[in-house]
Parts: C-alpha cells; sequence; structure tokens
C-alpha cells in the first residue's frame, strides 16, 4: 500500500513539474526594426509602437512570458520558419496567399489600406502618370503585392528594398517616383518627420487585418492565447488607449 501511495505521490510531482514548465514557458516573438507607429526604436533604443503594447497587454492578460527581438521583417519570417522563433508579431496583412504559404494567423488586431505617396509638390496624381517610372516597395510586403498587380496596367517598373524608411527615402532622393507602403505607416512617417512626401489621394486599396503570426501547427497555443488576450484587452478599453497613444484615435 505505501509503496502504490510513493508511485501516486511521484506521478502528481511529476504532473506538477510539467505543468509549471509549462507555466514556465517564455515565447520567443520577433518583429521588424522600423514600421512606426506598430514597432520602432524610441530615443533610448527600446522597442515601441502599437504591436509592442498590444503584445505586452495580451501577455499580462494571459499571463504568459516572452522575449521580443526586432530581426527585421525577412529575417522575423525566416527566424519562425526554422524554428527560432515561436511567432512573429509586425504589421503583416492576413492574406490567403500568406496562409497558402504556411503563415498561421491570429484574429486581426488591425486594418490598414496600402496606398501611394510621391515627393511633396510632385506632379504625379495617380497610377497613370507612373508610365516609364520606377516605383518602390518593401520586399514581401502586401504593399508590394499591391504594386505589382498594377505595374503592367500602368508599365512602371517596382524596385525593392528592405525598410520602410529606404522605400521612401528612395523617393525623396529621386530613385523612384513614387513609393507604396501601408498607409497608417506612410502617413505616420509624414507626420512625425516632416519629411517631404505626400500620400495621393484615391489610391488606397480596399486593405486587409494586420495579425500575430506562427508558421507551425505546434504553435497554435500561442495564436489561442493571442485571441483571448486580444478580445479582453478590446473589451476592457486597453486597445482602445494603445490606439490612441499612438494614432490620437
Amino acid at each position: 500500500m505505501k509503496k502504490q501511495i510513493s508511485v501516486v505521490l511521484a506521478l502528481l510531482m511529476l504532473l506538477c513539474l510539467s505543468v509549471a514548465l509549462a507555466e514556465s514557458k517564455v515565447y520567443t516573438i520577433v518583429t521588424d526594426t522600423a514600421f512606426r507607429p506598430f514597432e520602432y526604436a524610441d530615443e533610448t533604443g527600446t522597442m515601441v509602437g502599437i504591436d509592442v503594447d498590444i503584445l505586452a497587454a495580451v501577455a499580462a492578460d494571459q499571463g504568459f512570458e516572452y522575449t521580443l527581438t526586432a530581426l527585421g521583417w525577412d529575417a522575423s519570417i525566416a527566424a519562425c520558419q526554422a524554428g527560432q522563433a515561436d511567432g512573429m508579431i509586425a504589421g503583416a496583412s492576413i492574406t490567403d496567399a500568406r496562409k497558402e504559404n504556411g503563415w498561421i494567423f491570429s484574429d486581426g488586431y488591425y486594418s490598414a489600406t496600402q496606398s501611394m505617396a510621391v515627393a511633396a509638390g510632385s506632379k504625379i496624381s495617380g497610377f497613370a502618370d507612373l508610365s516609364g517610372k520606377a516605383v518602390a516597395v518593401k520586399i514581401g510586403t502586401q504593399s508590394a503585392e499591391y504594386a505589382e498587380s498594377l505595374k503592367d496596367t500602368y508599365n512602371f517598373t517596382v524596385t525593392y528594398l528592405e525598410s520602410s524608411p529606404d522605400v521612401y527615402q528612395a523617393v525623396i532622393g529621386g530613385q523612384a517616383a513614387a513609393c507604396f507602403d501601408d498607409t497608417p505607416i506612410m502617413a505616420d512617417y509624414i507626420k512625425s518627420n516632416g519629411v517631404p512626401l505626400q500620400l495621393v489621394d484615391g489610391t488606397a486599396n480596399e486593405g486587409a487585418e494586420y495579425g500575430f503570426a506562427v508558421f507551425s501547427a505546434d504553435k497554435q497555443e500561442l495564436v489561442d492565447k493571442f485571441n483571448a488576450g486580444l478580445a479582453s484587452i478590446k473589451a476592457n478599453g486597453t486597445y482602445d488607449e494603445i490606439l490612441k497613444k499612438y494614432l490620437g484615435e
């Protein structure tokens, strides 16, 4: 009898240990380096932004720990696909094409359109004025796909760059006649930095929701936690406070 009790106690201890280890898991989350106002480094070098704050609020609500590392867009995707990171939050638009390529998305946490910007004072007023010219986009993004869908119709070429600031600088420096990016990102960049760019009216697409993403079904629990936390912070007002903090909405 004592032996049976000892075995049961041992099994219970193992179960408790397993639960403790599971609860103490620290998720590795990756993000972009410069996608203001969703993620960017402040004057102290600390990563801040809508994505950063939403992740922190969700984790606090759901009681999980994580580390957040800014690797850049392509490097973040690669890290997740290689199993070196658990998930990615980087203003990633939820699309069928990405789902077909192995992306597993959370519920949408922000709806954004993509549009075109040109140099301040430019005579370009629409896509028809791009014939024979080059436009800059950030590689592997929804805005790049948007530009690609229009290039043959309007006879322009597409130049691929690594980050949104690089894309904007290409227009400012005259290497590209226009650029395509997520509308709130460009609007914030123009306002915050006083750069000589302007959004072109009438060029926005229908847009898509941003989602937290993982790249393996084994990570579904993290998506479930994100969804539960997102619903909670929307219900208690934290989500709206975060948007107001960065967008004034």
